[in-house]
């Protein structure tokens, strides 16, 4: 059975310490795409995960030759607990890209969660097992004789944003966020860069400084002013 990396990756750490605002500020800075808004969390008490992508693709041809497997498996055998599972179920059939058991067999190799463009069944199970799913939309339609794997850990686009195995992702309930491996130290920076100034805005608040002095025209132009110096 594959095993999931467990080498500490510094760049999920650094991700989990900021939420999907401060990341879509960095974005917009450096210029880059990346954000999806509009998808809600299905299930999960935490309020927000992060990891490095594992991805999982699924269509409604044939099965690729080689022993049959059961979708989703391999991608939950590869993952761990700095990894997100992000699935493309972009078929426009109505039918389970997600369900119970891996969700189960996720939770069980502390996956920290998925991410799914396309219906997740059995989400009262995944909001018993505490599971963190964010998805598009819920069926009880299962994906057998429907839809099959079409490759695990292959280039995706979730949303139309190009996403590879090992990009990293953070989804909250503002947005889901896919940074690539490459953009990842970039991003990171000019994220944590954006929530050391708004943490220091928010003590001068506390302070008893008025809110229309501390976001002046500094604020509004921001991000501006730091694209022009970076």
């Amino acid at each position: 059975m594959p095993s999931p990396q467990t080498t500490s990756d510094e760049a999920v750490t650094r991700l989990r310490r900021l939420d999907c605002c401060a990341v879509s500020d960095a974005l917009d800075q450096l210029g880059l795409k990346g954000q999806v808004t509009g998808v809600p969390k299905r299930s999960g008490s935490n309020g927000r995960i992060a990891g490095r992508v594992v991805t999982l693709k699924l269509h409604d041809g044939p099965r690729p030759d080689g022993p049959v497997r059961h979708l989703g498996t391999t991608a939950v055998e590869l993952a761990g607990p700095e990894d997100v599972i992000v699935v493309e179920q972009r078929t426009g059939l109505d039918a389970g890209c997600w369900g119970g058991l891996l969700t189960l067999g996720a939770k069980l190799r502390g996956v920290a969660g998925v991410v799914a463009d396309g219906p997740v069944r059995d989400i009262d199970e995944a909001r018993e097992y505490d599971f963190p799913i964010f998805s598009t939309a819920l069926t009880a339609l299962t994906a057998r004789s429907r839809v099959v794997e079409a490759e695990t850990n292959g280039a995706i686009e979730p949303w139309g944003v190009p996403v590879c195995a090992g990009d990293y992702v953070i989804a909250d309930s503002s947005a889901i966020i896919f940074i690539s491996a490459e953009q990842a130290p970039h991003v990171l920076d000019a994220a944590e860069a954006i929530a050391l100034k708004e943490a220091a805005m928010a003590k001068a608040l506390l302070s008893g400084k008025p809110i229309s002095a501390v976001m002046s025209g500094d604020y509004e132009h921001m991000l501006e002013a730091e694209r022009v110096s970076a």
